[in-house]
C-alpha cells in the first residue's frame, strides 16, 4: 500500500534527526545540571551580595556545555607545554596514590590513552575475521598488538582486534588473532561502524571504497 509505504519512508528520514536532536538536548541538560550543581556549591559558600550576581548566570540554557568546552579546550592548551606536562605528572602522581581510586583511574587512564592518543593505532584500521567460526565472517576493529607476558607465549605474528556487537558495538569481544587471519578493510572506521549497526543493511558503497584505494 502506498499509504505504508509513505508512512516508512516518512519515518526513515525523520528519526536520525529526531534521535539525533533527543541525544544532543540530554547531553546539553545533564552538563547545565552539573554547572548548576557545582554553581549552587559556590554560592552557599560566598557572601549573599556575591551569590547574587551569579544568579543570572543559572537561566541561560546550554552554558554548562560552553564552560564544558572551554575548560577542556584551555586544559589541552596547558599540557601542552613543558610546564603543564609537569604539573600533570604531579597530578597523576597525587591521584594514583588515593586508595581504590587509583585503581579505576589507571585502568580509565590507559584506555583512554591508548583510544584517544594520536599516535596509537587503536579503532584506526577496520577488519575482516573468521567469527564466532571457521567461514563465518564479521567487522573487527584493530586495537593494536599483543604485548607482555601474553606475547610470549604466542608464537606467530598476532593483531589485537576488537569485535562489536549488533546494534550495540560499545558491547563486544577481545581477540588476539593470527595475522594471516585478518583482511585489512579500506573501508573507514564510521562506514564499518554504520555497517555494523545497521546490521549489514547500509554498506559502504562501491565509488566510496574506490575513491579510498
Amino acid at each position: 500500500m502506498p499509504f505504508k509505504k509513505y508512512l516508512l519512508t516518512g519515518l526513515l528520514v525523520w528519526l536520525p534527526l529526531a534521535i539525533t536532536i533527543w541525544v544532543l538536548l540530554w547531553l546539553v541538560s545533564l552538563l547545565d545540571g552539573i554547572f548548576l550543581g557545582l554553581l549552587a556549591g559556590v554560592q552557599a559558600v560566598m557572601p549573599d551580595a556575591a551569590s547574587r550576581l551569579l544568579e543570572p548566570f543559572k537561566h541561560i540554557p546550554g552554558l554548562g556545555v560552553v564552560l564544558v568546552f572551554a575548560s577542556l579546550l584551555v586544559t589541552g592548551a596547558l599540557v601542552s607545554n613543558v610546564a603543564g606536562r609537569w604539573w600533570l605528572l604531579q597530578w597523576d602522581r597525587l591521584l594514583t596514590r588515593i586508595p581504590v581510586f587509583k585503581s579505576i583511574y589507571n585502568s580509565v587512564k590507559k584506555v583512554s590513552d591508548t583510544l584517544f592518543s594520536s599516535n596509537g593505532n587503536a579503532f584506526r584500521t577496520a577488519l575482516l575475521v573468521q567469527y564466532p567460526r571457521a567461514g563465518s565472517w564479521t567487522i573487527a576493529f584493530q586495537t593494536g598488538v599483543p604485548g607482555g607476558e601474553v606475547a610470549k607465549h604466542l608464537d606467530a605474528d598476532f593483531v589485537s582486534v576488537y569485535v562489536p556487537t549488533t546494534p550495540n558495538p560499545t558491547s563486544g569481544f577481545f581477540l588476539m588473532l593470527p595475522r594471516r587471519d585478518v583482511i585489512e578493510l579500506n573501508m573507514s572506521v564510521d562506514e564499518a561502524l554504520t555497517y555494523v549497526i545497521s546490521m549489514g543493511s547500509v554498506a559502504p558503497s562501491p565509488l566510496m571504497d574506490s575513491v579510498g584505494k
